[in-house]
């Protein structure tokens, strides 16, 4: 395994499983060069994967704390996943913003788009009358929105909302539906200046086999050679680097023009 750097990550200051320090040793036995954290940002109305004010407060202290402590062996970056749905907040304090959507509102209610397939059935069930391509149109319109909302660095998980369609596909990418709402929302976004992640996350936690995006997706990002960073959305510190080295196959495939560490992908974005 190259000694890879990762930028998507979280602890138990949110919903991971192990420490901010856990995370860091792990990436020192990888002899990793740089990791940033990524805690998600507040949703009062899902609070419990979410940093409430007061967590998220501790959270830059202890990132803050990591990266003077362990300056001389690791660089370390204080980020956000910036949720589409939070409040918006000065993000200046952060070193980058990943945006995100993990759930789509209808009227007052929410839908949650990757707690689970039966809530995402139930709320489509109930909120678009069993339309799936309703709530995917929805989903999307987010996704395309996310830099004019967040001003991410990063775009994290474009297809999210596909998470569960191998083991229940209730939503089928190839549908004409599914195909034109997600890609107006990749048109909005290479319009911006924006990378997309190559994220393994989901194969580490066993709901998908490849990573997202998917490959009609990674075709045209390598097309229009879009920049493309590596991301283990790691909930384990032993999942920091999960999938690298197959995700690093993708890229040869498609061309993709990939950026290894945070600041030549800053560098290389317009400002």
């Amino acid at each position: 395994m190259l000694p890879y750097c990762n930028y998507h990550m979280h602890t138990v200051l949110c919903d991971g499983f192990d420490t901010p320090e856990d995370m860091v040793v792990a990436a020192l036995r990888a002899k990793s060069p740089e990791i940033g954290f990524s805690g998600h940002s507040y949703l009062p109305f899902d609070p419990e994967w979410t940093m409430d004010p007061e967590t998220t407060v501790s959270y830059r202290r202890i990132i803050r704390e990591l990266q003077k402590r362990y300056a001389d062996r690791i660089s370390i970056r204080l980020g956000i996943e910036q949720d589409y749905c939070s409040d918006p907040s000065d993000l200046s304090v952060y070193d980058y913003v990943i945006g995100g959507v993990h759930c789509v509102f209808q009227g007052d209610h929410y839908i949650s788009v990757d707690l689970s397939a039966e809530a995402q059935r139930e709320g489509i069930q109930t909120y678009y009358g069993g339309d799936p391509y309703a709530f995917v149109e929805a989903y999307y319109t987010s996704v395309g929105d996310l830099y004019r909302r967040t001003r991410c660095t990063i775009v994290a998980h474009f297809d999210l909302v596909t998470k569960f369609v191998e083991k229940d596909p209730w939503i089928d990418p190839e549908n004409p539906r599914y195909r034109k709402a997600a890609d107006r929302a990749l048109e909005q976004l290479l319009e911006e200046p924006v990378a997309f992640e190559l994220n393994t996350g989901a194969i580490s936690r066993r709901y998908r086999t490849e990573p997202y995006p998917d490959r009609r997706i990674l075709r045209t990002l390598g097309q229009a050679q879009a920049p493309v960073i590596l991301s283990s959305d790691a909930h384990r510190a032993e999942d920091l680097f999960f999938g690298f080295d197959d995700a690093m196959r993708l890229v040869d495939e498609y061309d993709l023009n990939l950026f290894t560490d945070l600041s030549s992908l800053q560098d290389a974005l317009p400002h």
